[in-house]
C-alpha cells in the first residue's frame, strides 16, 4: 500500500496535475476558430483560432483528418473531406497558437485536442493547416431569394471545382433528408421534382440518386457515377425544406399549397394547433393563438383539429385543401416562445441572428440579462433556442455593448439541456443587483444560422 501511494503521488499525480493545467489554461476551453485564406469558403480554408485577442494559426505538424474533422464539426460545416497542409490556403500572419495537434475525431472543440502549449511551435506560416469540409460541397440555390439560399433551392454539389446539379430521377424525400441533414438544415418535408427552382446551368453531375436517408453526405448514397447521366436541366432536383434567415416566430399563419401561399381559418383554432406551428418553424413552444390581420389569396385549411403532437399542420384533420367557410377577417395566428429572446449585436445593427448581447421579452419589454454565474450552459440553451447550433462561448462584461431599459434577469443557474432561458432558475424577473455593464452574450460558429420550414410561415404583422 505504500508503494503504491509513493508512486502515484509522487510521480503520477505531479504529472496528471501538470496536464490538467496544461489543459484548462493554454487556452481558452471555447475558442473561436474561423476559416479563411486564398480561395477559401464558408466550408473551407485556413485554419485560425481567437486567443489574447488576436486571431492566429495552426501549425500542420501531425495535422491529419481527425483534426480536420472535429474543425469542421465546430463550425457545423458537415465531415471533413480533406486536411490540407502546407499553408494551402495560403500563409497566414501573427501568432501560431497551435502545434501537434491530435485529435480522436470525437472532441467537440479543437482546443480539447491534444497540443501543445498555445504559442509554443516549430513552425513558420508556410505549414499553416487548412481543412475542407464537407458543407462546402453542397448548397441549395433558389432564384426567388438570391444566388444562394441556406435551406431551400435547387440542389447543386461541386464536384472538381465545378458546381453542377443533380437529376430528378428516383428523387425522393430520403435524397432531400440526407441534403437537409448535411446543410444542418432540421428534417425534409418535401423533394422538388422538375427544375422547381429553376434550372441550372453546366454540368449535371449526378442521376439516379437513392439514399437511405441515413448516409451523412449526398455523395455517399448510391448513383450512376459522376457526370453520368440521361437528363437535361428541366429535371434538376430540389429540396423546399426551410426558409433560411428568418427569426420571426409570431404573426399570421400561412401554407404553401399548389405553388401558392395562402392562409388558414381560425374556426376552432387553439392551443394546440399554434403548438404544432410552433414546433414545426422550431420556434418553441406556443404562448398563444393570436390575431395578426387579414392576409390575402387563398384560404387553404378550415376546422384545423392538432392533439399537438402533429409534426406538421398539414398532418392535422381539417376540411381539406381550400375548402372553407371563412373570409379573411378570421385568419389564424400564433405567437411561440422563442419570440420572446433575441441577440443584439451593435457591430450588425440591431438584432443580429446568432450572436450578441442576449435580450429577453417580458411584460412587453425588451430588457437585458445579467452575466452573474453566466457560463456556457446557459449560452447553449439561448442556441437552442434560437435554432444556431452549438455555443462556442458565453461572453460576459458587456462584450456586445450596454444594454438599456429593464434587466430581467440575473443569477441564471442552467444545466444546458432546458428549451428556453426562462425555464432555467433565476431570482424572478426584474430582481437583480446589476448595471448593465454586467449584460451576458453569446457567441455561436459564423455558420450558423436558423431556418424555417417552407411549407408554413408566420407573416409579419402586429396582433390585434
Amino acid at each position: 500500500m505504500l508503494l503504491w501511494y509513493s508512486l502515484c503521488h509522487a510521480h503520477w499525480f505531479p504529472l496528471a496535475f501538470s496536464y490538467f493545467l496544461f489543459y484548462f489554461f493554454s487556452v481558452p476551453h471555447y475558442a473561436r476558430i474561423k476559416l479563411t485564406g486564398s480561395g477559401s469558403a464558408r466550408c473551407s480554408g485556413r485554419v485560425e483560432i481567437y486567443h489574447q485577442k488576436r486571431w492566429g494559426t495552426v501549425c500542420d505538424d501531425g495535422w491529419d483528418l481527425n483534426d480536420a474533422e472535429v474543425v469542421c464539426k465546430q463550425l457545423d460545416c458537415g465531415t471533413a473531406l480533406a486536411a490540407p497542409k502546407e499553408a494551402h490556403f495560403g500563409d497566414g500572419s501573427g501568432p501560431i497558437w497551435l502545434d501537434d495537434v491530435s485529435c480522436s475525431g470525437n472532441e467537440r472543440f479543437i482546443i480539447q485536442c491534444q497540443h501543445r502549449r498555445s504559442g509554443e511551435n516549430s513552425c513558420t506560416h508556410n505549414k499553416d493547416a487548412g481543412v475542407i469540409c464537407s458543407g462546402d460541397q453542397i448548397r441549395l440555390v433558389n432564384p426567388d431569394t438570391s444566388e444562394s439560399a441556406h435551406c431551400s433551392g435547387r440542389v447543386e454539389i461541386n464536384h472538381r471545382n465545378r458546381w453542377g446539379t443533380v437529376c430528378d430521377d428516383g428523387w425522393d424525400p430520403n435524397d432531400a433528408e440526407v441534403v437537409c441533414r448535411e446543410l444542418n438544415c432540421g428534417t425534409a418535408l418535401n423533394a422538388t421534382k422538375s427544375a422547381h427552382f429553376g434550372k441550372g446551368t453546366g454540368q449535371i453531375w449526378l442521376d439516379d440518386v437513392d439514399c437511405s436517408g441515413s448516409e451523412r453526405s449526398l455523395t455517399e448514397c448510391q448513383h450512376r457515377g459522376f457526370g453520368i447521366h440521361s437528363c437535361t436541366h428541366s429535371k434538376d432536383a430540389g429540396v423546399p425544406v426551410r426558409l433560411s434567415g428568418s427569426t420571426l416566430c409570431s404573426g399570421r399563419v400561412e401554407i404553401f399549397y399548389n405553388n401558392t401561399w395562402g392562409t388558414v381559418c381560425d374556426d376552432n383554432w387553439d392551443i394546440n394547433d399554434a403548438e404544432v406551428v410552433c414546433r414545426e418553424l422550431g420556434c418553441g413552444t406556443a404562448q398563444s393563438a393570436a390575431v395578426f390581420g387579414e392576409g390575402s389569396g387563398s384560404i387553404w385549411l378550415d376546422d384545423v383539429s392538432c392533439s399537438g403532437s402533429e409534426r406538421s399542420l398539414t398532418e392535422c384533420q381539417h376540411r381539406g385543401f381550400g375548402t372553407h367557410d371563412c373570409t379573411h377577417s378570421q385568419d389564424a395566428g400564433v405567437v411561440c416562445s422563442d419570440a420572446q429572446i433575441r441577440l443584439v449585436n451593435p457591430e450588425k445593427s440591431g438584432s443580429a441572428r446568432c450572436s450578441g448581447r442576449v435580450e429577453i421579452y417580458h411584460n412587453n419589454s425588451w430588457g437585458t440579462v445579467c452575466d452573474d454565474v453566466w457560463d456556457i450552459n446557459h449560452a447553449e440553451v439561448v442556441c437552442r433556442q434560437l435554432g444556431c447550433g452549438r455555443a462556442l462561448e458565453a461572453p460576459r462584461s458587456d462584450h456586445f455593448g450596454e444594454g438599456k431599459g429593464q434587466i430581467w434577469l440575473d443569477d441564471v443557474s442552467c444545466s444546458g439541456i432546458e428549451r428556453s432561458l426562462t425555464e432555467c432558475q433565476h431570482r424572478g424577473f426584474g430582481l437583480h443587483d446589476c448595471g448593465h455593464r454586467e449584460d451576458a452574450g453569446v457567441l455561436l460558429p459564423i455558420s450558423a444560422g436558423q431556418a424555417d420550414y417552407i411549407f408554413i410561415k408566420v407573416s409579419r404583422s402586429h396582433p390585434r
